[in-house]
């Protein structure tokens, strides 16, 4: 008798693509789904886990900084669908009954700074006991619907551009567990791990994005952020755009204090939570935009043809070097749930 399926075999892609069979279609494409009530505006909404162990520990980060980096997830998301204005958060907790106040506290200041820097108010939320920490944060945000960017919207011919620099968190994440030795560059160290305790969203981006919209260009952006890794962002454009993706290695957004390291490339591609905006546009575009917003630089292209792996492969299939090779799934990929 066959072994029954389980999700170590499906993969977090391979799942949500199955769950996205209870759902319309298309429903569970983009990074958080589009809700059109009356007026003028539509909505966004977005959920995130955060879970003990997986996501976060008090080896790495302490409760301000954790409340701030989940708001800051969910604020990616929402920049990363096109969002104007961030309405706000609700938080769900679940935590052992000897859990001390200032911890829960902390969280909640953190959430309420980020909240204070980038607009919306803590909504409310739920909260529960249970053997280990865990947070669930739900986004809420008002979105242009003449202005959204959904992963499906790239063509071939479109440039692809990366609003910032990659690979910073994953260094900062590696200093803080004790992969690597302190660096000798000590502001180096320092941005690397407030690149991975307080990630800052993108929203910043948009406005560059709307004004260096070329004049009759019509609004047409494919995108999504790089909270799972560069690489698989790109990927899962390419997918859903039903396109294949072409990087330039010459041009991959890395910063350049990370470059003599011998893992600056693998981070830049797959290192994750690094909450860029990941987009596809078309060249004079994606010209203005780098030309408008500090830190942006076009990093490929997307061609005609199936993605790479089959359009209803993987979102984490390999993506192909200008000189025409793969790059392997274990650089490009990204962070995955269940393997």
């Amino acid at each position: 008798m066959a072994e029954p399926l389980r999700l170590a075999d499906l993969g977090e892609w391979g799942l949500i693509e199955r769950l996205g069979a209870f759902a319309p279609p298309g429903q569970f494409d983009d990074d958080g789904a589009l809700v059109s009530p009356a007026g003028d505006h539509s909505l966004v909404v977005t959920t995130d886990l955060l879970v003990e162990g997986i996501h976060f520990s008090d080896t790495t980060m302490g409760p301000e900084d954790l409340g701030w980096r989940a708001a800051a997830a969910n604020l990616s998301d929402l920049a990363a669908m096109g969002c104007h204005q961030v309405v706000g958060l609700t938080v769900g907790l679940a935590a052992p009954a000897e859990t001390p106040w200032a911890w829960v506290e902390g969280v909640y200041g953190g959430l309420c700074g980020a909240l204070a820097r980038y607009g919306g108010t803590l909504l409310g939320g739920d909260c529960s006991g249970s053997q280990q920490r865990l947070l669930a944060i739900t986004a809420l945000g008002r979105l242009d619907p003449a202005r959204p960017i959904r992963r499906r919207d790239g063509r071939p011919g479109d440039l692809l551009v990366s609003s910032g620099a990659h690979g910073l968190s994953r260094l900062g994440l590696a200093l803080l567990q004790g992969e690597l030795e302190p660096l000798a560059d000590p502001d180096l160290q320092a941005r690397a791990i407030t690149a991975h305790r307080r990630p800052l969203p993108r929203l910043d981006g948009l406005a560059a994005l709307q004004a260096s919209q070329p004049p009759g260009e019509p609004w047409r952006v494919a995108g999504m952020d790089s909270s799972d890794g560069l690489g698989q962002a790109v990927a899962a454009i390419a997918k859903r755009s039903l396109c294949q993706a072409v990087l330039e290695r010459s041009r991959l957004p890395l910063a350049a204090a990370m470059a003599a390291l011998p893992q600056a490339e693998a981070w830049c591609l797959g290192g994750g939570e690094d909450f860029e905006l990941v987009l596809a546009l078309a060249p004079a575009w994606a010209e203005a935009l780098v030309e408008q917003l500090a830190g942006a630089q076009i990093i490929g292209r997307l061609e005609p043809g199936q993605p790479l792996g089959g359009a209803s492969g993987k979102g984490t299939g390999p993506l192909r070097w200008a000189d025409g090779t793969t790059l392997e799934p274990a650089i490009s990929g990204g962070f995955s749930h269940f393997h």
